[in-house]
């Protein structure tokens, strides 16, 4: 491959993953975990401790952890140089946990050590918890300009099932917090198919956000991963295909009468309001990741190929071994039957699926790798493919999993 054929790489994002919450649900199979309780109480310790002073067992170690991103990111930083980052993600666990002087440090850091694009897009996650709310200002201050509430449901009942630590009012509260600290983009994260929901309780559900005016909604399905306790203990009254579909059809009408738009399976947004962090993940961008656990993908243009990077995903080897290779759990270079169904895994969710442009500039290769299968599965309803623009039907979209398996 010559040198051009990745010249100038893919837009470059960094994820940064802060890894504690609370609690963890029993639905989340994230890289999150809860804080050690305390001896005396059993309780966790969310407090924050001044700078240079120990945290006693029970509290999370925020301090600790982000000097080792610091650590990570100075280690990174010198490949990546002449690159800005269009968009930071901050994930977790609850990252909302991390006062926002850290958070500060981290952004500040990073715009010191890459630099950030004038119009970066920050993100972080956050839950609905009052301790959280009073630190939204905080965080606007510290440069983050999109916020991402875990919201879930406005049903009591729905809350507790799911293992979550809020209410409907905290969550109406927690948008209101953040308006007021002076975010214009907000994103809720809303689930359906839960236990013993009804039609009329998910569009509920989707009511009370559309209610709150949020930019973004995630709107996705209860699943049941390998590895969590629902998994290994299916909650009761979980809905079969037919009540799913209209759960999902219901939902699905109202949102795009309300003026939404569906440009990936589970994320809708307003006109101009899609996440485009997210979107550059779909579109097959670079990015850095940060933290334990956290992913990352970087195109050489120089070498003409693609590398992943996994960091350790336990917060205490991560933080022992940050700024050397101890914290890097995997590093591989991508090879043609890699790319092809990485690409198609993160494009073919998206509405508008790609474009053969875009497919070469973001992998190099040509377009022969695939074009093989994706004739096969215009055949078939489940893509369709223009010449230029190669896209998911509706029923290829329903059938994602098994498209994708085509490209195996």
């Amino acid at each position: 491959m010559t040198q051009a054929a990745l010249s100038p790489p893919p837009p470059l994002g960094v994820y940064l993953h802060l890894p504690w919450c609370v609690q963890k649900c029993p639905y989340c199979d994230f890289n999150s975990h809860a804080p050690p309780r305390t001896p005396r109480t059993g309780e966790a310790v969310l407090h924050h401790r001044p700078a240079g002073t120990a945290e006693p067992a029970g509290e999370i170690p925020w301090q600790r952890y982000t000097e080792a991103v610091l650590a990570d990111l100075a280690a990174s930083a010198p490949a990546l140089q002449g690159r800005r980052v269009a968009t930071v993600f901050i994930g977790g666990g609850t990252p909302s946990l991390f006062p926002p002087d850290a958070i500060h440090r981290m952004l500040s850091t990073l715009d010191r050590e890459i630099g950030l694009a004038d119009d970066a897009e920050i993100t972080l996650e956050a839950n609905p918890g009052t301790v959280e709310q009073a630190r939204f200002h905080g965080y606007r201050a510290a440069g983050v300009n999109r916020l991402s509430i875990g919201v879930q449901s406005f049903d009591s009942n729905a809350l507790r099932r799911l293992g979550r630590i809020h209410g409907p009012d905290e969550a109406r509260q927690a948008v209101q917090a953040a308006r007021r600290a002076g975010f214009e983009r907000v994103n809720l994260d809303l689930m359906y198919a839960l236990p013993d929901q009804t039609t009329a309780q998910a569009l509920a559900d989707v009511e009370a956000a559309l209610a709150l005016e949020p930019e973004h909604l995630s709107h996705y399905q209860l699943t049941l991963e390998p590895g969590t306790p629902f998994h290994t203990r299916p909650p009761a009254g979980l809905p079969d295909e037919p009540r799913l579909l209209a759960l999902e059809g219901a939902c699905r009408d109202r949102l795009a009468a309300a003026g939404f738009h569906r440009y990936e399976v589970s994320a809708w947004a307003r006109p101009g309001e899609a996440c485009r962090h997210n979107l550059n993940y779909w579109r097959f961008g670079d990015y850095l990741g940060l933290g334990a656990g956290a992913h990352g993908k970087i195109s050489n243009p120089v070498a003409g190929d693609i590398q992943r990077e996994a960091r350790v995903r336990m917060p205490g080897a991560y933080m022992a071994g940050a700024g050397t290779d101890a914290a890097i759990a995997e590093t591989r270079t991508l090879q043609n039957p890699d790319i092809v169904l990485e690409f198609m895994m993160n494009a073919l969710r998206l509405a508008d699926g790609f474009s053969r442009t875009e497919w070469h500039r973001h992998t190099g290769r040509p377009a022969a790798l695939w074009q093989a299968t994706v004739a096969e599965a215009v055949a078939d309803g489940l893509l369709a493919d223009d010449g230029e623009r190669v896209r998911p039907t509706a029923r290829g979209w329903q059938l994602l999993d098994a498209l994708l398996q085509r490209f195996l």
